[in-house]
């Protein structure tokens, strides 16, 4: 079990510290008021708007990150079977 939380903070932590840096160099670059979908400005508030892309590039991070704890483990450990 002690294996698996600590996997899991190998995933998570850096993931959120990647998702911060790209979020504020993102929106140091673009203004939120100015984002558009389909030609349409969006229905979010700034606020709004941030909170949306800061957890959007978080999960694309996690999925990174859960790929490369994925590849860095063992044949062993990949079929072991569950405890």
């Amino acid at each position: 079990m002690k294996r698996r939380i600590r996997r899991l903070a190998w995933i998570l932590w850096p993931s959120f510290l990647l998702a911060c840096v790209v979020e504020m160099g993102m929106f140091a670059l673009v203004d939120p008021g100015d984002v558009h979908w389909r030609g349409e400005p969006l229905p979010l508030s700034r606020q709004g708007l941030y909170t949306v892309a800061f957890f959007v590039f978080w999960v694309l991070a996690m999925g990174s990150s859960a790929l490369t704890a994925l590849l860095a483990m063992s044949r062993r450990e990949v079929n072991k079977p569950e405890d």
